[in-house]
This record gives C-alpha cells, structure tokens and sequence, in this order.
C-alpha cells in the first residue's frame, strides 16, 4: 500500500511539474549592487516575486505560454521582457536597472514603509501559501517598525500585535498573553527553542509572528499553547558585503551598541557569513534594577549546488540582571488594587547584590534540498542549552495596609537542554481539477534537564511606615539557606516523537480547504523528588476553510483547531502532588482578510471562540486545581497600511471575554491576566520633499483594560494608556532617532503584579555600510 499511495504521488507531481515551469534570475543596479525590493510580476496576471537581500527572485508554477515580464520599482525605469514558458522548463531571466545602488538606497529608505504590511511566511502554516489562502489569523511585526520605533526590548515590539501584551516571567524569561493564555516565547525559525530564564535579544531577529489560538497540530505542545505560538524568524546570510553598526543610549543609563555584518566568503558567492551581536547596559527606573546582556549569533549558509543549501547559526547570549518582582496580596491586607500598594513605586525593600546571571547557547542547521517534481526536503537539527548560574527571586507578601512579608528563593545551578530533530517533506500535485499544497514532516525532540533551589520562607516582617528600612541582600539570604535546604530537582527527562501532514486542496483559484492533523507521543522518564513518569499519545486535527470574495484581494475564512498540553504533576504549596489529567483546548474562528491597493493596506478581523473542558487554575493560596472549564472567546483586528509614500499606519484591537465555568466559588469569574481590551496604534511619517527630506515623525501608543491578578478576582491589575513619539533623520548610509515612551508617565502593573517602567527615552545613531 505504501508502494502504490508513493508511486501515486510520484505521478501526480510529475504531471504537476509538466504543466507549469517557473522563471528565476538576479536584478542589478548600474553598478552590480542586489536591486533589493523591486518587484518582478507576469503582466496582466497576479504571478510575481519581489527581489530579495541578494537580487534573486523566483516566480514559481507558471502555465505554459507567452508572457512579459516586468521589473519595477518606484523612482526606477520599468524594464519589460518577453519570455516563453515551456511545460517543465526553469527559465532564467536577469535584469540590470538604469539607475545605482546609491541611488536606489534612498529610493528604498522612503519607500520602506510598504514592508510593514508584508505578511508572507512560509513559516506560519510550514507551506508556502499566502496569506489570503491561510484559514488563521496572524500577525507579523518586522525589522522596519521596530526600526521605527527605536525598539531594544524585544517585548516592546510586541505591542504592535493586536490582543497581545508582554509578559515578563520572575524566572526572568519573556513571554505574551494572547486570547487569554500565557504563550512562551518558544518557536525560533518554526523550531522549538526556549526562553523560560534566558530571555532573547532583538539584534537577531528580522520579525515576529505572533500565530493565534490553539496551534498545536502544526507545532506541537512544546511549542505552543491555547494562546497561540510566537516565532522569532532569524536575520540570514546573503550574497553581499553589507553591515551597520547601531549605537543607543538612553534613560535608566541605557548604553547599547550592536552590529550586522554580511559578506561572502568566496568567489562564487556559495559561501555566505552574517554576524550579528550587541551589548547592552542599564540600571531601571527603580533603585533597584539592572539589565547587562551580551549577544553573539553568527550565521553561514552554503550553496554547493542550485538544489541544496545548508544553513549553519548560532546564538550565544549572557544576561546579569534583577529578576522582576514576584507580587502578593492576602485576602484579609485591605488592599484590592496594586496601585493601592503603600511602597513608592520607584523603591526597593531589597538589594542590588540579589541578582541572577543566565546563559545560554543555541545551535541550528538546516539542509534543504529541491527534489525533482517541485518537491522539496528540509532537515532541521537544534540544540538548545539554557544555564542559570543563581537566580535570586524575591516574592513580597502584602498582610496588611502598611505591613509586607518577604522571602527569597534561590534557583540554581539549573541547566536545561533541548535536542530536536526535524524532517518536513513540501510540495504540490494534481488530482484532477484539484490542486494539493503539501505538507509531510516528523519530529523527535529530548528535554533534559536539572537543578536545585531553596527558599528563606519569610525572611523579614517589615512595616513600610517606618523610615530608613533595612535592605535585605545576599548576604542574609545566603545565612538563610543553610546547607540542606537546597533542594536537588533529581533529573528531568521527556521525549516527544510527532508525525503531522496538512493538505491545502484549491477547488479553483479563490476556493480553499485545508486539513491537517498531528500525532504525538509523549514519554516522561523523570526521576527526582516531584517526578512521576508517564506517557501519552494525542491526536490534534486542523481544519480550515477559506473563499476569496475578490481575487487576490478579499478573503473569508474558518477553521477548527486544537491544542493540548502534556500536564505532569504539579507540586502544591504544602508539598502535595496534583496529578493533572491531560489537556485539550478547541477554537472555532471565522473572519475576513483584505489586501487592497497593491498590498498597501493589509487588514484581518476575526472572531474566536476556544473551549477547555478540564482547565488548570491558580487560587489565591497558589494551589493548582483542576475542577472546571475554561471559553475564552473575543475579537480581534489588525490593520497595517502604507495610503501614501513614507506613511506608515499600524492599528489594532482585541476584545477578550476569557470567564471560568463551573469551578467551586468561581463560576463566570475572568481568568488571571486577562484583561479584556487591549489597543495599539503608531504612525509614522518620513518626508519625501523639500527641506524636511529624509525627516520624520512617529507616534502611537498601547490601551490596556483593568485585569485579575487571581482567579477569586480580588485583586486588580489598573487599566493603563501609554503614548509614545518618535523623531529621525535617515539617509541610504545614516539614521539618527529619538523616542520618548510613556509620555504621561503612567504606572502600571504587568504579569504577575510587577510594576512596568516609568518615562524614558531611546537615541541611537546607525551607520550603513
């Protein structure tokens, strides 16, 4: 049967191969620099490509026949060719544009603000469809509006997704709520990675994409969660000698400096190296605080051949920091809002001396190869290593209007390692009328991982009334955790093996289906104090529908998708084991996606609704329970746009109802952290003419609604509205920025009741080369 179902295929991709061919070739500037961003279109049909960092472009599965293939770009001379397309046959057309890389840098510097309503991935469904043929929705922020807005905390840049607010853990990893669940930052170019105590550098990555709901039949569990999947896409090597060099300084005693530097490595342009790193300083808005962080992430990608490229990178990332703070509230302290905490919001009942200091080292291949037929092969292999030297973690207790109990934990050594091996399988094939979008792949990934930590329990009683408190620091927390009361956490050990296949059938060229599934195999061998080794299996469909109302312009869609979460026990706060049963959530999501006026304005409004049967909660003793059922259901809309040459506008909303169902005392409660408005807005203007030329304007800002710290909903987390603005001047060879955020100064409280910072400001200066 395997034989006929493989046989079958190899027919149908080679009669898919025999009706189409495909163009590719390279465009130059006068002086043989890449001709980055001008697009390549079949006239008179909706087929075509945009050049890429090296000056390659591919227009893929062309019908045979006559055409005329036009290269254009704003402030260039339209050049037109006429070429002939036989079945089965891969053309190769070149094209060298009048005007030099100079010159075409400034062109590219005002008209840059087109890239911020590209939403094209391969990554976001792992097949190369476009976003109007996707049933999902999904968001994207890209290098030019984190170039914008002068972003060096990657969780800044989250605020430009719709319904997603940063999360900072008090491990001292990122994540971001979304649709009402905590998602880690775990996806790295699709592949698993982990930012649980490590965080992540923004110097690396070229965008984000935040994939929204349930994701697991694509991704799997360890990926993601109910909330969605965010992957940070990586910064790659091409074909020539480029770099800048970014310097930032700013409030809080900001000093930052990174670098990107591109060149081949050989004559032929096979061998290709990109470096990127930075270095950053900074104390915090708080007299205590600090962030010192190092990055090194090198690249090299190989090419002996047209149909395979091997890409090799790497990050090596150190973080010394202070964790953020752990708040609590008692039921019976009198106070129900964390801004009705007594300490001023710019003190610290704790030294700077408590501090923690990660590393971690990440390595990455990829192997593709392009098979006969239009098929390709994709290997990935990753190991990911995450070390904790100490982490002292602080949790205040508020019992009363003035009175505050303290205990620390320290954590570590604590290592955690991640090896996964991936093999994906795309391509497309006819059966019929109908045409098949592929995707087979496999996955095997092992956790490993170890370490101890121990706690005072409540180290000091302190009265905030009182003047000249004494600082607790790590000299009396290290007196504390006397030896033995450091607790070894034995030995983690999970395996998960996957198999998944999608299929997106077009039934005509505006008609899509898409049906997906996943198996998954879960193995704990854990042994340790709190282990308890198991194994499960889990089927996880996706299904999805999408009409195109207007060709290659409007879209509606739906989908079904699943999620589930491999629960080992959970250790309650008396020492008590909670066995969790597995997991699952579902969404139903229908909406409508619009691209309008050559891909000017790019908007998606969508409509969820995800169901938990047997969700996990948190009281306000921070036991675990598992007694009822979690909807979460809202609105989301993004809008990115580009009406006119240098402006940028980027709008979105989310509405999020995510209640508890059925749960002992907490019947229609809102879940923890989950606020139920959530806004954002930036927009930038970049002067084309006269003496402002080069100048421009930016400003926007983020609305959060009041949200739960706990699931009792007795404490309040206060709504907040901050605006941000932003001045540069740039050139094809300068940039020179400045941006002040949270204008007014607001406080606020995040994830986990920790404050957010107070009003600053960022300036750098980058020079290109």
């Amino acid at each position: 049967m395997k034989k006929l179902l493989s046989y079958v295929l190899f027919l149908a991709s080679i009669q898919s191969f025999a009706q189409t061919g495909n163009i590719q070739g390279k465009v130059t500037t006068s002086d043989g620099k890449p001709a980055e961003f001008v697009n390549v279109v079949l006239e008179r049909t909706t087929r075509g490509a945009t050049v890429d960092e090296a000056g390659h472009y591919t227009v893929n599965k062309i019908p045979a026949g006559d055409y005329t293939l036009v290269a254009s770009f704003t402030g260039l001379v339209t050049q037109k060719k006429q070429v002939t397309i036989a079945a089965g046959e891969s053309l190769t057309v070149d094209f060298t544009l009048a005007e030099d890389n100079q010159q075409l840098q400034e062109v590219i510097v005002r008209a840059s603000a087109n890239r911020v309503t590209d939403k094209s991935s391969e990554m976001v469904a792992r097949m190369p469809i476009s976003n109007l043929q996707n049933p999902q929705a999904f968001n994207v922020v890209g290098k030019e509006l984190m170039k914008q807005q002068n972003v060096v905390a990657i969780t800044d840049a989250f605020k430009n997704a719709p319904g997603v607010v940063a999360a900072l853990y008090p491990s001292g990893g990122i994540g971001a709520l979304s649709r009402g669940f905590s998602t880690g930052i775990d996806a790295r170019n699709g592949l698993q990675t982990t930012s649980g105590r490590g965080s992540a550098d923004i110097a690396n990555v070229e965008r984000i994409e935040f994939i929204k709901g349930p994701s697991g039949t694509l991704f799997g569990a360890g990926i993601s969660s109910f909330g969605g999947v965010v992957n940070l896409v990586t910064k790659k090597p091409f074909e020539t000698f480029r770099g800048s060099v970014d310097l930032s300084v700013g409030s809080f005693g900001l000093g930052r400096i990174s670098a990107d530097v591109n060149t081949p490595l050989n004559a032929d342009r096979s061998l290709l190296l990109r470096v990127n790193t930075a270095l950053q300083r900074q104390d915090s808005y708080n007299e205590r605080g600090f962030y010192n962080s190092a990055l090194f992430a090198p690249s090299v990608l190989y090419k002996p051949s047209n149909r395979l490229s091997v890409l090799v990178d790497a990050e090596i990332y150190s973080v010394n920091s202070i964790r953020p703070t752990y708040v609590r509230i008692t039921p019976d302290a009198g106070i129900r809002s964390y801004a009705d905490i007594p300490l001023d919001y710019k003190k610290s009942l704790l030294e700077n001396d408590l501090d923690a200091k990660t590393n971690t080292a990440k390595f990455f291949t990829e192997a593709k190869y392009r098979l006969n037929g239009g098929w390709t092969s994709t290997t990935h292999f990753s190991y990911v290593n995450e070390s904790t030297e100490r982490s002292y973690q602080d949790y205040p207790v508020w019992i009363s209007p003035t009175e505050v109990t303290i205990d620390v934990s320290r954590y570590g050594p604590v290592g955690n390692n991640y090896v996964n091996l991936q093999q994906n399988f795309n391509g497309s094939f006819l059966t019929g009328p109908l045409k098949h979008t592929v995707l087979a792949g496999a996955n095997v990934t092992q956790y490993l991982g170890r370490g101890q930590s121990g706690g005072t329990g409540i180290i000091r009683t302190l009265n905030v009334t009182n003047g000249n408190l004494p600082k607790i620091d790590r000299i009396l927390v290290d007196s504390a955790l006397v030896p033995g009361t450091m607790l070894n956490w034995g030995r983690s050990n999970t395996i998960t093996y996957g198999a998944y296949a999608a299929d997106v059938i077009s039934f005509s060229d505006r008609l899509y289906a898409m049906l997906s599934l996943r198996y998954e195999y879960f193995e704990d061998k854990s042994l340790g104090p709190w282990s308890s080794p198991y194994t499960q299996s889990s089927l996880s469909p996706k299904l999805g529908l999408v009409y195109q109302v207007i060709k290659d312009r409007v879209s509606v869609f739906a989908n079904y998708m699943n999620g589930y979460q491999n629960y080992p026990s959970i250790v309650q706060p008396d020492g008590s084991t909670l066995q969790v049963k597995p997991i699952y959530a579902t969404q139903y999501e229908g909406g409508v996606k619009a691209e309008l006026f050559d891909k000017k304005i790019n908007t998606t409004l969508s409509y969820y609704y995800i169901n938990i049967d047997n969700a996990v909660r948190y009281g306000s003793n921070s036991f675990a329970f598992q007694d009822g059922k979690q909807v979460s259901k809202g609105i989301e809309w993004d809008f990115t746009a580009n009406p006119a040459q240098g402006l940028t506008m980027i709008l979105g909303y989310g509405y999020n109802n995510n209640r508890i169902l059925g749960a002992e005392n907490l019947d229609r409660n809102i879940s923890s952290n989950s606020p139920q408005h959530v806004g954002n807005y930036w927009v930038n203007y970049q002067f084309q003419t006269g003496a402002l030329r080069n100048f421009g304007l930016g400003a926007g800002g983020n609305y959060v609604s009041d949200a739960y710290f706990d699931d009792a909903n007795l404490f309040l987390l206060p709504s907040y509205h901050m605006v941000n603005a932003s001045a540069f001047y740039e050139t094809g060879k300068i940039r020179i920025g400045f941006k002040l955020n949270n204008i007014g100064d607001q406080k606020s409280w995040g994830y986990w009741g920790a404050p957010n910072p107070t009003r600053n400001f960022v300036a750098n200066l980058i020079l290109k080369f």
